[in-house]
């Protein structure tokens, strides 16, 4: 059995996994993350992908210390999975973004393009070839609605919606926004080979879905498959990554 624990920067998300199955999975606020694990649940492993920062880290080894199996704090490395990861400094990934493209690529086998849209929106490239060729980082959605609000006098917070073409405020805003975030993934999948499979996953990933076209598809639970992929594949693991 194994615990998979994918902390972001907004919300914790976690799953049991049982070898075979998902036995459940929840997301929680990360001001106030806890567990909530089936009975009798008894992980052989637990893999860590943790941006949140220390504090959460801190407070994660709190909420396991009474559970006794190895664990691994998710970071990037060279090779992992089968999967090669070109980053001019490897280690220098993000662990969230490294599981999501592992995670792609167990499902997949293919090239595949990898969109996050969570706080910030990644976009990475994984290819048929087996390699993690890298991405953009953009602002998210709500920090660009944000930062349009908090950093000029006169644009409210939008509360509208994506219409075109927008004929009031709020939606230019919204719908501006949107087009620049699902803008600069069409822009990356145009120069992948034609029919390059869309993976999207974040809490804003169905806002994003319907603007991506025919080769998109929602798969909220990409970084968890990636850890999944990690947790039950030891066959690449530098050891020293496990502790009792």
């Amino acid at each position: 059995m194994y615990l998979l624990i994918d902390a972001g920067n907004t919300r914790l998300k976690y799953a049991c996994h049982d070898g075979g199955r998902w036995l459940s999975q929840h997301a929680v606020a990360l001001d106030a993350p806890g567990l909530t694990l089936p009975v009798g649940f008894a992980p052989a492993r637990i893999v860590i992908a943790n941006v949140a920062g220390p504090g959460v880290a801190a407070h994660l080894e709190r909420l396991l210390t009474d559970i006794h199996a190895p664990c691994e704090w998710l970071m990037a490395s060279a090779m992992r999975c089968g999967l090669r990861n070109d980053y001019e400094h490897p280690a220098s990934l993000g662990a969230d973004r490294w599981a999501a493209a592992i995670g792609a690529w167990h499902m997949l086998r293919s090239n595949a393009l990898v969109v996050c849209a969570g706080t910030a929106t990644t976009i990475d490239i994984v290819q048929d070839t087996g390699n993690f060729a890298g991405g953009c980082i953009l602002p998210g959605l709500e920090l660009m609605l944000d930062a349009l609000a908090h950093n000029t006098a006169g644009l409210p917070r939008s509360r509208g919606n994506y219409v075109m073409p927008p004929r009031n405020t709020h939606d230019a805003i919204a719908s501006g926004c949107l087009l620049a975030q699902t803008g600069a993934i069409q822009l990356i999948a145009m120069q992948l080979p034609p029919a390059t499979p869309i993976l999207v996953a974040g809490g804003n990933g169905a806002r994003l879905l319907p603007h991506l076209g025919a080769t998109a598809r929602l798969q909220s639970d990409l970084v968890l498959q990636g850890l999944l992929a990690i947790a039950t594949d030891r066959s690449e693991t530098d050891d020293k990554a496990w502790r009792a």
